[in-house]
This record gives C-alpha cells, sequence and structure tokens, in this order.
C-alpha cells in the first residue's frame, strides 16, 4: 500500500503543480515568473502517515484568494468599482499596499502615463496611485491554485480518502 500511496499523491502533486502554472499564466499574472517558479510539493510517506506540502510565494495566497478592497468614494464623486472576491478571508483596512512591491512590476508592463502637457507623471506618483486603486477595488480572486487542489483531490482514489480520513477543506488548509 505504501508504494502505491507514494504513486497516487505524486501524481496527485505533479498535477496540482502543473494545473496551477497554467491557470496562473492564463489569467495573466506571470509576469516575473517569480510565483511560477515557486509553485512546488514536497510528500513524505512513513509506513504509518505521509504528509504533503505544497509551497509558493507567500502572496500566492493572495494571488489565489483574492483580497477585498475598501470600496469608497473617488475625489471626483464616483464610487470605487471592487473586484470579485469569493472570500472573506483577506481584506484591506488600513494599509495600502507597498509601493515598494508595484515598482519592478510597474517597469514589466511599461506603466508610465503623462500629464496634459505630455510630460512623464513621477514614478513613486504613479505607483502611489496604483496602490490607491488596488487598496480600493482589491484583487480579484483567480483560483490558480485551489482550483487545481480541488480538481485533483477528486481524482484521488476513495481507498486513500477513507483509510487516512481525508477531508477537502481540511487538507486544503493544511497542505498550504
Amino acid at each position: 500500500m505504501r508504494g502505491e500511496l507514494e504513486k497516487y499523491l505524486n501524481e496527485f502533486g505533479k498535477s496540482v503543480v502543473k494545473q496551477s502554472r497554467t491557470r496562473l499564466s492564463k489569467s495573466k499574472k506571470n509576469d516575473s515568473k517569480k510565483l511560477y517558479n515557486s509553485l512546488s510539493y514536497d510528500l513524505n510517506v512513513s509506513k504509518n502517515s505521509f504528509s504533503l506540502s505544497f509551497n509558493m510565494e507567500d502572496y500566492g495566497t493572495f494571488i489565489d484568494k483574492g483580497v477585498k478592497g475598501v470600496g469608497g468614494t473617488k475625489a471626483n464623486g464616483e464610487r470605487w468599482e471592487q473586484k470579485k472576491v469569493t472570500n472573506n478571508s483577506y481584506k484591506y483596512k488600513t494599509r495600502k499596499p507597498p509601493i515598494k512591491a508595484l515598482d519592478k512590476w510597474s517597469v514589466r508592463k511599461g506603466i508610465a502615463p503623462r500629464d496634459k502637457n505630455g510630460k512623464f507623471l513621477s514614478r513613486k506618483s504613479v505607483l502611489f496611485a496604483i496602490s490607491n486603486s488596488i487598496f480600493h477595488t482589491g484583487l480579484e480572486t483567480t483560483n490558480f491554485f485551489s482550483k487545481p487542489f480541488e480538481n485533483a483531490f477528486k481524482k484521488l482514489p476513495d481507498i486513500i480518502i477513507e483509510k487516512f480520513g481525508l477531508d477537502l477543506d481540511d487538507f486544503l488548509d493544511f497542505t498550504t
């Protein structure tokens, strides 16, 4: 049973990582490849137990689950349109996303807006505006990791799930 369990769990881990990478790329959240390259899994199987953990950059959880924005009203009186977030785990309250984290991203994206006279805006002011927008609108849920995990979990043989008493939600929380 140990060899069979190891085989199934390796297939499970490989499938989750492969599908997560595919979904990450398709959702266009793969600019620096840092998150993509950090996706991996560790499996240890012993006689009476096993441990399986998935690894990714810390911010991957926010990309997967999304972050609810604070909403509010813009200076011109319009309401901020919040992104679709399907969880209540993460939400902005008082602190905005750090400008430092957005700097290299804005360069990769080629974000360099100009003012009315055609002069480039300072990078600092652009990053502040992006941070402010994310704070109010949030980060949309992508489920780039959660969906592949759930799909692969459903494909695990029933005997493994029964023998180890695995529950999808508990297993997902524990492995991440």
